[in-house]
């Protein structure tokens, strides 16, 4: 339910304005070297309030450690890092319990689990919670010697120039999606493998818990439906594997074969947009006019890079060390 992973299994915990959010880290190999410094470059790029059009709540993040570390070593038992929140204003929230936010996942959350849920900041559905996956992808990037990975935002609101999509949504006093493309080098063959635990699959399936995510496609991805066959192959031109195209984003038959691994995600607009908007209020059982509250991102594709490469880096340390690719890491 809300854990991932088959060796390198993460577990992410907590609420957007409850006492804090984190994660639990199950195994992590003994013996690698961890500091909160070795987190905090990652924990930074994903906070909002640093760039034109992202939240301005701020929270500190400091990663407090709770298990699984010993003299600044991993101990090869689980290890659960939590981050305190305290800049929080629950009552934006509590204005308008009522009337389900389009686009959020108030009203499947209320049926669901039958008004337990915790409403405020959008609950346990909240990319707050994001907060714990980059923490742990820090320390799964770690774990993958010399592979890379990169993820960088590619287009807003339909526009290549990031500042004139941003524009676009300002202008329009409304929010905007984006594009991220991310990058992987340094993978050996062989990791993944045919349908269901493909590396296709498996990204998918994280790629898709991080809020907003509306699509993905790799290498060529939706074009290769407009090309032909011989144009969409990727032709081998050594031992190595090497390709001369990489239509296929670095993976054949589910199996990574040692090219670029390389896909998009399509991020969609901020769901709590200053414009008016119209929703059901579940105790009159009328339709009524409202707007949303609370401090909210312009474009929550810009804080997501840093996310994609967390969650990547997680699905890709697991495979690792399913294939035994991550033997010694001291």
């Amino acid at each position: 339910m809300n854990s991932f992973g088959l060796l390198f299994k993460v577990q992410i915990f907590g609420e957007s304005h409850g006492s804090c959010v984190g994660v639990v880290i199950d195994g992590c190999p003994a013996g690698l070297s961890i500091a909160a410094e070795d987190l905090l470059p990652d924990l930074e790029r994903r906070k909002g309030g640093k760039q034109k059009g992202t939240t301005p709540r701020q929270e500190a993040d400091e990663p407090i450690f709770k298990s699984g570390i010993f003299n600044g070593e991993s101990t090869g038992f689980p290890i659960m890092i939590l981050f305190e929140n305290n800049n929080t204003r629950s009552e934006d929230y509590a204005k308008q319990r009522s009337i389900p936010r389009p686009g959020h996942a108030d009203w499947v959350a209320h049926q669901k689990f039958g008004g337990h849920e915790d409403y405020r900041g959008g609950g346990h559905f909240s990319a707050r919670l994001t907060t714990g996956l980059v923490a742990a992808g820090a320390i799964a990037k770690k774990l993958l010697k010399g592979v890379t990975i990169q993820a960088v935002i590619t287009e807003i609101a339909g526009e290549k120039d990031i500042e004139a999509g941003l524009q676009k949504g300002i202008d329009a006093k409304d929010s905007v999606g984006g594009i991220i493309e991310c990058r992987v080098n340094g993978l050996p063959v062989g990791l993944g493998e045919p349908y269901f635990d493909s590396i296709e699959s498996v990204l998918s399936h994280m790629m898709f818990t991080i809020p907003a995510v509306r699509g993905i496609e790799f290498g060529t991805g939706f074009d290769a439906a407009k090309m032909f066959g011989s144009e969409h192959n990727d032709a081998i031109e050594d031992m190595n594997g090497t390709t001369r195209t990489n239509h296929a984003g670095g993976v054949v038959g589910g199996i990574s074969n040692g090219n670029e691994l390389l896909f998009r995600i399509a991020i969609k607009p901020t769901s709590s947009t200053p414009k008016t908007q119209k929703s059901l209020n579940w105790e009159s059982e009328i339709v009524e006019e409202f707007s949303v509250k609370g401090r909210h991102d312009l474009c929550v594709a810009l804080r997501a890079p840093v996310i994609v490469e967390a969650a990547t880096a997680i699905v890709l340390a697991d495979f690792m060390l399913r294939s035994q690719e991550i033997k010694n890491v001291l």
